[in-house]
């Protein structure tokens, strides 16, 4: 039987507390390091429950998803919800985590006020309204840390780029609600903070409202975008990235042609349909790309499956052909989902992940907030330039002139498909931090796919 640590995670508002039903331990605390069976329980203020990130089997249905969880082997952790999936709170500040102490009560102010102030948000649907926030107030916590490498909450992120998305995708507010719920945000963390006697000092103060101002810019900038149907044609870099393999199949035939070695010609023939499935997945991915272009809905068959266990199938294909590269962390999370379209997603952003990252460990981080669900790949290299967080989703995209380099469209259907299941995508990227993307959608989609 493996050996576990227990590990509180921020969000204690979820809690199994149903302990006679499945029989948990009760004895166990914050800081034990004992021997626990994979979906054993145990009881507290708040509840925990245990789960085994690498083994099928998770944890009992039924218990709640997000209490918290055993890491086999490690030291406790106390993850942020911050774009850079920072697993947890060294470095920061008393201040920053005491803001992340508070980031439940914050949300649930703000929220309270823009149902109040902002007409038509009160028929909006609570993952929707909550949107990519929380992940925004943690970055706002990281920010206000000075020595932390985040000088804003916007810093080497699009975190606000993808609210203003979503913003326009999902709901009907107008620039000026968007810019009014921004200002509310800011009132509930500086009312909240000073109601639980966090005293902000005036450069902490100015991060917050440097932050502010600057999620506002750069939300209104891809809210009037969205409306305004802007979105670059992919047919340059399709073409672009077919060459490669047309080019191979052309001079392989040529080859094949004159060969008098049969085996020669055999092995030759092998790789000329491996070049044709590989036209075949891009003309595949072109479709797909085709139909988020017309603005149309996504065809999106949702079906109830644990975001982790796909994880963990996508981690383990990738592991078995370079052992020790990929690891996979998080929580189980139930939910409804397109499972192809989320595999596919989540494939890209690893082979991104092995394209860009410098051979070190890959990680795979799934995890829940507010009714919505966070799949992150977080890999170590050289960052993308701040400067290229948007462009890096667009379809006509290079990183550089090198052929060798070209993104293709993968980001773009990842994009795809966060936006068809009613959600986002964003990217964190610096030196200090590595490289993030993270996919944040709804845990049922059901209302939302396609939108």
């Amino acid at each position: 039987m493996p050996r576990y640590s227990i590990v509180r995670t921020p969000r204690a508002r979820y809690r199994a507390c149903h302990t006679k039903r499945f029989g948990l331990t009760r004895n166990l605390r914050v800081g034990d390091r004992r021997q626990a069976q994979v979906g054993q329980s145990c009881a507290g203020s708040p509840s925990w429950r245990i789960t085994c990130p690498f083994e099928s089997s998770l944890a009992l249905s039924g218990i709640l998803p997000g209490c918290g969880w055993l890491i086999p082997d490690k030291k406790g952790r106390d993850m942020t919800l911050a774009t850079d999936q920072k697993l947890d709170q060294q470095g920061l500040s008393e201040t920053s985590r005491s803001l992340l102490r508070l980031r439940e009560e914050v949300l649930n102010q703000w929220q309270r006020m823009v149902r109040t102030q902002i007409p038509g948000a009160r028929d909006v649907t609570n993952p929707v309204l909550i949107n990519t926030l929380p992940a925004f107030y943690d970055n706002l916590a990281e920010a206000v840390t000075a020595s932390y490498p985040r000088e804003t909450a916007t810093g080497h992120t699009n975190a606000a780029t993808a609210h203003g998305s979503e913003r326009a995708r999902m709901t009907s507010f107008s620039p000026d609600q968007v810019i009014q719920e921004y200002q509310l945000f800011k009132a509930a963390v500086l009312h909240v903070s000073a109601a639980h006697g966090v005293q902000l000092t005036a450069a902490e103060r100015q991060a917050v409202e440097q932050s502010i101002d600057n999620a506002i810019r750069e939300a209104i900038k891809e809210f009037t975008t969205m409306h305004l149907g802007m979105r670059e044609r992919l047919a340059a870099g399709l073409s672009h990235d077919m060459r490669s393999p047309l080019a191979f199949i052309a001079s392989a035939a040529q080859l094949i042609g004159i060969s008098t070695d049969i085996d020669a010609a055999r092995r030759v023939a092998l790789k000329i349909e491996a070049n044709v499935r590989r036209l075949e997945q891009m003309m595949e991915e072109m479709l797909d790309a085709l139909t988020f272009q017309r603005s149309e809905k996504l065809s999106l068959p949702l079906s109830e499956f644990d975001m982790l266990k796909l994880a963990q199938e996508v981690g383990q294909e990738f592991d078995g052909m370079n052992p020790g590269t990929v690891e996979v962390l998080g929580t189980a999370v139930t939910g409804h989902w397109c499972f192809n379209a989320m595999r596919r997603a989540l494939e890209n952003l690893v082979v991104n992940a092995v394209k860009y990252g410098d051979g070190k460990l890959i990680r795979i981080y799934v995890d829940q907030s507010c009714a919505r669900v966070m799949l992150s790949v977080r890999n170590t290299g050289k960052p993308i330039a701040p400067e290229l967080h948007g462009r890096i989703f667009e379809y006509l995209h290079r990183e550089d002139k090198s052929p060798a380099t070209g993104w293709g469209i993968g980001l773009p259907f990842v994009r795809g498909v966060a936006e068809g299941h009613g959600g986002s995508v964003t990217v964190d990227s610096a030196a200090e931090r590595g490289t993030t993307f993270l996919i944040d959608v709804p845990v049922d989609c059901r209302p939302f796919a396609g939108a």
